[in-house]
């Protein structure tokens, strides 16, 4: 009896139960009989033990890995990317052989320029990964706000922009084989318009504070009227190495509005869109014209007379085969060593080129020499290709020139490291140290995100 008034008792007392929970109690086997001093045996229960067998331990026990989830969405991109390798060449094939070259030509027009600024988000993604691995504040160099992309987060974009631009095409393709010729007329169109809309997209959605920082960066770049600031003229050289790009989007945005979309009219020369267009040179010219006009703004603030002639404008008319060849030349050279002594400010080789900081040779961030040899030596041989590229005779030849566009835009990508560690090195120089606890490492801001009430 005593045994059981004291097993009555310490169910309910406060001292044996969990704080902050209350007790439950439990009649189970009370009226049986052949119980005997267990009778009325009270089993004693708590609430956060009932929560304890539902708490998220036992349901994530259920749950796959995240190596399985990662290994499960590869082998479905995988997947995925076969079926459009093998939906785009069907179609292909059904088309006529002579029509087979202007149809591939037509297709890649209007794709290539969009897949080659997903290349340009994935290498973006790639260089925020390393500046997050290093001791570069590249958030504080660009100031970003604590709301800025992490590399995480743009190569989830890139991510979707990988499967969503191919499966257009592979849809135009698709539907104009198989004489769907309007549907697939509006395939394109559809995807420039949804691109432009996200762009503009003016509430507080697929990331609104970044989408804002690059407009406004275009802005200024495009009306530099105000003092040249890091992020202007690093985004302006980015989308000097992008022209041939920009002249794709004009070339493919003209038959979009005058509806030449999956059709020939383009293709005589004397056409609105045609090969003879003047809006082609004039497009191609605009991110030099832009960088022209941060030179002057930049000698106006600063009367450094380099910035002038970083400002060349080598880009003439194609009048004289032998005065175009002469400019690509000077051009090449005084942009490779316009590279390597201002916005490198490297001082590998000093002895060939005068440098004003021969002591930022002991300070290289990435402490291999042979990197610094191969990126100098790379950077002149993809200056001068690039230049090539522009030459009139390459223009329908659109395999090499996509592929000589693609090692500019890696050429660009390999400048960025050098370029932003360069202004890291002035930033530390200059005796402003600038605190890294202000920028938030990747892990702190992924367990700042599970830290909320529900």
């Amino acid at each position: 009896m005593f045994e059981s008034q004291t097993a009555i008792a310490s169910s309910h007392s406060p001292h044996l139960r969990k704080p902050g929970s209350k007790s439950v109690s439990s009649d189970l086997g009370a009226g049986e009989p052949g119980n005997s001093v267990q009778e009325g045996y009270v089993f004693p229960l708590t609430v956060g033990e009932m929560k304890a067998s539902n708490s998220p331990m036992h349901t994530t026990s259920i749950m796959p890995s995240p190596i399985f989830l990662w290994r499960f969405k590869v082998i479905w991109f995988l997947i995925w990317g076969f079926t459009c390798c093998k939906i785009g060449w069907d179609s292909v094939m059904r088309m006529s052989a002579d029509l087979r070259d202007l149809f591939l030509y037509e297709a890649f027009l209007y794709y290539n320029p969009l897949l080659l600024v997903t290349m340009m988000v994935w290498l973006w993604g790639v260089c925020l990964w390393v500046f997050s691995q290093s001791t570069i504040n590249y958030a504080k160099i660009f100031d970003l706000d604590s709301n800025h992309l992490t590399h995480r987060e743009i190569w989830k974009c890139s991510i979707w922009m990988t499967v969503i631009v191919p499966t257009s095409m592979t849809a135009y393709l698709y539907l104009y084989s198989h004489g769907e010729v309007a549907l697939a007329a509006s395939q394109p169109v559809i995807l420039y318009v949804a691109v432009a809309l996200v762009l503009i997209f003016p509430f507080d959605i697929f990331y609104f504070s970044s989408r804002y920082f690059l407009l406004r960066t275009l802005w200024r770049i495009a009306l530099p009227l105000q003092p040249i600031s890091f992020p202007d003229f690093f985004l302006a050289d980015i989308l000097t190495s992008m022209a041939k790009v920009f002249s794709d989007l004009e070339r493919s945005v003209c038959r979009m509005v005058h509806r030449q979309v999956a059709t020939i009219a383009w293709f005589e020369a004397d056409s609105v869109c045609g090969s003879h267009s003047v809006a082609i040179p004039l497009v191609l010219v605009i991110p030099y014209i832009w960088r022209l006009l941060q030179c002057l703004r930049q000698y106006k603030d600063t009367k450094e007379k380099p910035t002038l002639f970083n400002g060349n404008t080598s880009r003439w008319t194609y009048v004289y085969r032998r005065l175009w060849l002469f400019s690509s030349v000077v051009n090449s050279l005084y942009s490779f060593y316009w590279d390597i002594t201002r916005d490198w400010d490297l001082s590998v080789f000093t002895r060939i080129f005068k440098f004003n900081k021969p002591s930022l040779c002991t300070n290289l961030f990435y402490g291999r020499r042979w990197v610094y040899f191969w990126v100098i030596g790379s950077n002149l041989i993809l200056r001068c290709t690039w230049t090539y590229k522009l030459s009139a005779h390459l223009r329908h030849n659109y395999l090499t020139v996509f592929m000589v566009t693609a090692l500019e835009m890696l050429r660009r990508f390999q400048w960025i490291f050098f370029r932003v560690e360069n202004e890291w090195n002035k930033i530390t120089k200059s005796g402003f140290q600038i605190p890294m606890v202000d920028m938030p490492r990747e892990e702190e801001k992924l367990l700042g995100l599970t830290n909320h009430n529900v």
